[in-house]
């Protein structure tokens, strides 16, 4: 056995037997592997330190992405993992810098090089409107598929778009992987906007999407391992004497509220994602302000900060 050591907020640390055992001599249906990888945890803002927002979970042989922000390939490419081995990618909502990697992961997925090469249809799944804009997507880049299919005859098929408009429910499931999609509340002109569930061998992950405090949420996630939730937080001066401010914090979720939503879900690890800091609070700002409303385990997500959801728990590093 090889023990790997984790500190998570609030709560010291935290001991997790990992086993050593090769996956190579796993077959499909024995890999157990239940992972998290936050690609991009940051906002519209432009940050080498945090990419746009974007989610790579790996559940047996699937990976799965949720959301495709800004760099989202870069990050995939440091992680190793093709842009070809995406089985799907689900969008919370249409706001640009949930969607504006979308363009790169699938034309850069079906180039030569061995980051790319895919040759099966990219598999898309979002609320109204998703469709749409795969549609104009394809408009848009024609010459470059032309000229791509005649000069380097690259495979039709692998350009090709699966895309579909989901609703609340069960919107993808297979290889015992089953993924939820369910509304919360990004405002009242911002509908739909989804989170997401996914279900893994009696595991599960929820990831709030852009959302106020939503009870539709609390609901979805009862027994979540792990919870990854966005957050928000202004200078008070600057929130009191901006209007603009106050319309974008009317949108999103303060540390405090975000608390209290943990509070009631009570998971195994709670995480930030999405984070949205303006005019001066910082990531220590972040868990003070949450540990008013939780006091369970907490964790401020990083750009390729990885959890492993176990059977007794996760644990991030």
């Amino acid at each position: 056995m090889k023990t790997s050591t984790y500190t998570i907020w609030g709560v010291g640390i935290i001991l997790l037997a990992l086993s050593s055992g090769s996956l190579s001599a796993q077959t499909s249906s024995e890999r157990n592997d239940f992972r998290v990888t936050l690609l991009g945890t940051g906002s519209p803002d432009l940050s080498i330190e945090r990419f746009g927002p974007s989610t790579l979970v790996e559940a047996g042989d699937l990976r799965l992405l949720f959301d495709v922000g800004r760099g989202a390939t870069i990050r995939l490419n440091q992680t190793g993992v093709p842009l070809r081995d995406i089985d799907a990618v689900f969008l919370t909502h249409l706001h640009s810098d949930h969607v504006n990697g979308i363009s790169d992961l699938w034309l850069t997925g079906w180039l030569p090089p061995a980051f790319g090469r895919r040759t099966t249809a990219f598999r898309i799944y979002g609320p109204t409107g998703t469709q749409e804009m795969m549609s104009h997507l394809e408009q848009a880049h024609q010459a470059d598929i032309r000229i791509r299919v005649a000069d380097e005859r690259l495979s039709a098929s692998g350009i090709a778009i699966d895309a579909a408009d989901v609703t609340e429910g069960i919107v993808y499931e297979r290889e015992r992987v089953r993924v939820t999609a369910f509304d919360v509340d990004h405002g009242d002109l911002i509908k739909p906007a989804l989170g997401y569930r996914i279900d893994f061998r009696g595991r599960s992950v929820v990831l709030s999407g852009d959302t106020r405090v939503s009870t539709n949420l609390v609901s979805h996630a009862s027994g979540a391992n792990v919870v990854i939730h966005e957050v928000m937080a202004i200078d008070d001066d600057l929130l009191a004497g901006s209007q603009a401010m106050q319309l974008v914090m009317a949108h999103h979720t303060s540390p405090e509220d975000a608390g209290g939503v943990f509070a009631e879900i009570q998971p195994a690890l709670a995480v930030y994602s999405h984070i949205i800091l303006v005019g001066g609070p910082s990531v220590d700002d972040l868990v003070r302000r949450t540990r008013a409303t939780y006091a369970g385990a907490l964790q401020v997500g990083s750009d390729l900060m990885t959890i492993d959801v176990t059977e007794h728990g996760a644990a991030s590093r």
